[in-house]
Parts: C-alpha cells; structure tokens; sequence
C-alpha cells in the first residue's frame, strides 16, 4: 500500500474549540480517511507482533506500549503525514509538538476495562496546552469506548496514578527514591527502554486518591462516545479519563494515543514518574520549568498555525 503524503485536516471549528475548551475532550468525526485507517492498524498490528522491552501485557487482556512508533514505521508515518498533528495544533491554535505515543491493544472476546486516570502524573511534563489525540482501527461502542470526566481537566489537581508499587511494601527502596528526587534526579532512566512495567515506580503518597468513580457514577458527569474508525478524540492531558470493558466483541479493540505539547509545556520532573522521557532527550540532562522549544531536535514542530502576510 502506497503511503499518503501529508494531508490537510477537516477544519475546526470555533463551536469545537469551545467545546474542547470547556470539557476536556471531544469527538471529532471523519476526520482520517480510509487509507489512513488502513496505515493506523497496519502499524499497530506490526507493533503487537514485535514487542519490546516498552511493551507491557503481551498476551494478556490488555496490552500497553509505550513509544511504538519508535519501532513500527506505517504508526511513524501516521504520526508524520497524517493530518493529526493539524488537527490538534488547529484546536490549540498553537503550533505543536509530538510527545510520545501509546498503543493499547485488547483482543477480540472479553474486552479489559481501564482504570480511571489522569495522563499528566504519568510523566515529566507539565502545562495546559497538553492533547491526547486518540484513534482506533475498530469500531468502539460506547459501552467499552474511551470516557472522560467532563471538565476535569481544569479542576487544578494532579491525582495519584493507580497503578505502582505501594511505599509501604519496600521502605527502604521507597526512601532511595525520595533522597534520588531530593537531590533532582530523573526517576525513571534510559534503562526502562530494556524492560519496563507501571509497577517499576512507587506510587507518590502527596498525591490525593482519585475518587471512587466507578461506585459513584451517577455522581459525575461523564462523558463517552460511539466511535467508528476515521474519528478522532481529543483530549486534554490533565482530564480523568478511562474506558469501559466487561463486553464481549467479536473484534480487537486496537487503538493508538499520541501526546502533543503546545508552546506552554515545560519539563517537570515529578515525583509521580513512572513512564520514561523520550530516550534522546536524557542527553540533554533537562531540568525543571525548561520549554520542549530548548531542544528543536528531539521535539520539532509539527504543526503551526499558516501565518498572513
């Protein structure tokens, strides 16, 4: 198959922009085309048979990778020439950065819920100008589809990953990483790209505890999605977000989320860390409050708004 180009975006509107702005997240249809569909599950199926020491659940239920388009080129591609970046850059009316990437793959048969969450503790960044642009190869209905708590993202509170190791299950381990954050040491190292878990990391106990949503549903307004591949759901880095499972589908579940960081992000290391910073970028020994713009070769601009001259 022969690889689009670059292609433009369907436009964003000024009634979308409003809407992303005030919940957090929104669904956008239509917007990649057939082809691109096509590139989308042809890398994430490449990337499923080839895992490496970032990918987390082979075999199991539910299967993370962290940074596959390192490795898978059709996903590279999307990422590239897609019109995603458009897409988010066009929502920020910003120019934007690519961050990093995830896969998620659940197979056909009992499809795995994930937990509530928020992105933003997970990693070494921090600023509001943070999208997570989320595509499927499948069809996703909205019992087993992404959903977010609307308007969390601008509740100005970083919440407690859920995953982790518990301080109190090693104290001694558990205190090295307090005195290594102590002294402004980066937490997880280029190490983690060899072999890596979410339970590599203790949890940060200064966090709070997200609610218990799951018991109290009807207490929040949620908000979900039928979603058919060729749409693309937006949503903002800090909102609490998870997605339903306990159904059966006939079909994997293959989606793919990347991270794109506007002119307000900043490098934070945090306490909370648990997935590791882009691999080039330990090179640099970044330290706190630095713009991703200070290091051009790792992170480029995706996409910029057209100027008028």
């Amino acid at each position: 198959m022969t690889v689009p180009a670059r292609t433009q975006s369907a436009t964003i509107t000024s009634s979308q922009i409003a809407d992303f702005n005030r919940d957090g997240a929104i669904l956008l249809h239509n917007v990649l085309d057939d082809r691109w569909v096509q590139v989308l599950a042809e890398g994430l199926e490449f990337a499923n048979a080839h895992p490496d020491g970032m990918s987390a659940g082979v075999s199991m239920p539910l299967r993370i990778d962290q940074f596959p388009a390192s490795h898978s080129p059709k996903l590279k591609q999307l990422l590239d020439n897609s019109p995603i970046a458009e897409i988010v850059g066009s929502m920020l009316n910003a120019p934007v950065r690519f961050y990093m990437d995830q896969m998620f793959y659940k197979p056909a048969g009992l499809i795995a819920p994930s937990a509530w969450h928020q992105d933003t503790c997970y990693y070494n960044v921090d600023g509001h100008q943070l999208i997570r642009a989320w595509v499927c190869a499948d069809p996703v209905p909205r019992n087993i589809s992404l959903e977010v708590l609307r308007g969390s993202h601008l509740w100005n509170v970083t919440y407690r990953p859920p995953v982790g190791m518990d301080p109190k299950s090693d104290p001694t381990g558990a205190a090295r990483l307090n005195e290594r954050f102590d002294r402004g040491e980066t937490l997880i190292g280029k190490e983690a790209f060899e072999k890596w878990t979410y339970f590599d990391s203790f949890l940060d106990p200064s966090l709070p505890v997200l609610p218990d949503i799951e018991q109290s549903r009807d207490s929040f307004d949620i908000l979900g999605w039928d979603y058919q591949p060729g749409d693309v759901i937006l949503f903002h880095g800090n909102i609490v977000h998870s997605a339903l499972g306990g159904v059966e589908l006939p079909h994997p579940r293959r989606s793919h989320a990347s991270l794109w960081a506007g002119p307000d992000v900043n490098y934070l290391k945090r306490r909370s860390q648990s997935i590791p910073d882009p691999k080039a970028l330990y090179d640099h020994d970044p330290q706190n409050g630095q713009s991703l713009s200070d290091f051009p070769d790792i992170f480029p601009i995706a996409w910029a708004p057209p100027t008028n001259h």
